[in-house]
Formats: structure tokens, C-alpha cells, sequence
């Protein structure tokens, strides 16, 4: 008996002693091929919007919007270059002048952007500049109409964007400002056509027009983000103003879409490790 427990004793240490190995041969053929510094921004918005659709009414429609936005910025190690990915979502409801009528819009955005990176003033501003590339998908909903109750909004849009940050103290709090600017010139939207149904188009596949070229001229809009980070203890707090301008005039038909927000979130900072 003690002879058999020994004989197996010496065949489970045999064991992990071969697993041992195999497992320190593979880490050290693991390579580490990336590392990144990621900031992600949690925020919520709230704030006033205007929307016109000449499809759906020649009123101008005034209210309240509410927003979410996520913003992520990778920085890979040894890199001039940073990536960007902003995911957004956003609910509006608002009235007319007489207070008679009503629309209802959403709106999510995705935004990806490259950007190059200057140091500047001895490290105390940063600039970045780059382009970026917005896909929006979302609706209006006229709550008066019956023929014609809804526009759907769907566009993608390539833009140059650029950022500056200034990081400084005040006393033992760190602060960071930063402002964001993005300007669409060329992209592609659907649009109905002036006294065309939805119907016609879905239903009946009558084609007229119907995915429009866009340019800076067609669709002249902005989107600009003005923030300030304060860390307190070992959180970091967001507070910023966004506005968001975005209109076209496609197929004999205006719109546009204004907002000014107040924004607030919070701030998380990590580094990740790619290992092949």
C-alpha cells in the first residue's frame, strides 16, 4: 500500500512538473504586442433643441433634448496617433409656436477618428487633429400628421476634426480643459423627394433620388464640445457644453437640428495589454 501511494505520488509531481514547463515555455513565447491608454468619459446631457423638416411640417419645433455619450480615446504606446470612438444617443420632444402640435425625434450616432498628436508649450497644450467619420441613424415622428408621420434620418458623414487640451492646477486639484471640433464636408443621406411618400418608396420601389451626395455646402454643419475635467480624491469629474449643428438642404427639402447642452459624467483612465 505505502509503495502504491508512492509510486503515484512520483507520477503527479512527474505531471505537474511537464505541465510546469509547458506552461513556462508558453509564457515565454507570449509576446507583448501593444499597449494603449484608454480614457473613457461616461456623460448624460441635457439642454434645447430646434427642429425643422420641411417633409413633415414648415413649423419650426422648440424643446427639451436628453443625451447620453460615451467617448473613448486610445493612445497606443510610442505612437503620434490616437483613436477615437464616440457612441451617442439622444430623445427629444418638441412643440410648435401654438403649442398644437408636437414631434417627437431620436438619434444615435457612431463617430470613429484618427487623429496625429502635437505636444506644444512645453508639454502644457495638446493638439490634435485628424478626420472622422459619423453613421447616423434615427427619426422624426410628427405626432399631427396622418399621410406622412415620420422622416427617418439616415447619414454618414466624413469630417476633419481636430482637439486641443490644457492641462492645469488649481492648488492640489487637477484640472484639465479641452474642446473638440468636427465639421462634416462630404457623405451621403436618404431623403424622400419633394411629395414622395414612404410608401412609394418601400412599398411600391419607386426609386427618385432617394440617396443624396452631400457636401459641406448641401449640409453645412458643426459639432463642437467644450469640457473641463476636475479629479477630486481619485475620481474625475466632467463637466462640458456641447453644441450640435447639423442641417441640410436636399431633394427641395430643408432641415435642421440645433442643440445646446449641459453635460455631465465621470472619467475613467486604465491601460490595456495586447499578447500574442
Amino acid at each position: 500500500m505505502t509503495h502504491s501511494l508512492h509510486t503515484l505520488s512520483c507520477r503527479l509531481s512527474a505531471i505537474l512538473l511537464v505541465v510546469c514547463m509547458a506552461m513556462t515555455s508558453r509564457a515565454q513565447s507570449d509576446t507583448i504586442v501593444g499597449r494603449h491608454e484608454v480614457t473613457n468619459a461616461q456623460m448624460v446631457a441635457i439642454g434645447a433643441t430646434e427642429i425643422l423638416d420641411t417633409y413633415l411640417s414648415p413649423e419650426k419645433y422648440s424643446g427639451t433634448e436628453l443625451r447620453y455619450l460615451s467617448h473613448t480615446t486610445r493612445v497606443e504606446a510610442d505612437s503620434r496617433y490616437t483613436q477615437q470612438i464616440i457612441h451617442q444617443a439622444s430623445l427629444c420632444n418638441a412643440t410648435d409656436r401654438s403649442g398644437d402640435g408636437s414631434e417627437v425625434a431620436g438619434l444615435y450616432t457612431f463617430s470613429y477618428a484618427r487623429h496625429y498628436n502635437w505636444q506644444l508649450m512645453g508639454g502644457r497644450l495638446h493638439v490634435k487633429a485628424g478626420g472622422m467619420a459619423d453613421l447616423n441613424l434615427g427619426a422624426i415622428y410628427n405626432t399631427r400628421n396622418q399621410n406622412n408621420p415620420a422622416q427617418m434620418r439616415l447619414s454618414m458623414m466624413v469630417a476633419p476634426s481636430a482637439v486641443a487640451i490644457c492641462p492645469f492646477r488649481i492648488k492640489r486639484l487637477r484640472c484639465s480643459a479641452r474642446y473638440e471640433l468636427s465639421v462634416p464636408l462630404v457623405g451621403v443621406m436618404f431623403s424622400p423627394n419633394y411629395g414622395q411618400s414612404y410608401y412609394e418608396i418601400f412599398s411600391r420601389g419607386n426609386y427618385d433620388h432617394n440617396v443624396v451626395p452631400v457636401t459641406v455646402f448641401s449640409a453645412p454643419s458643426m459639432r463642437h464640445l467644450l469640457t473641463l475635467d476636475l479629479k477630486w480624491k481619485k475620481t474625475t469629474y466632467r463637466l462640458g457644453y456641447l453644441g450640435d449643428f447639423q442641417q441640410a438642404e436636399v431633394n427641395h427639402l430643408k432641415q435642421h437640428v440645433y442643440t445646446h447642452a449641459f453635460m455631465i459624467g465621470i472619467v475613467r483612465h486604465f491601460k490595456t495589454i495586447h499578447i500574442r
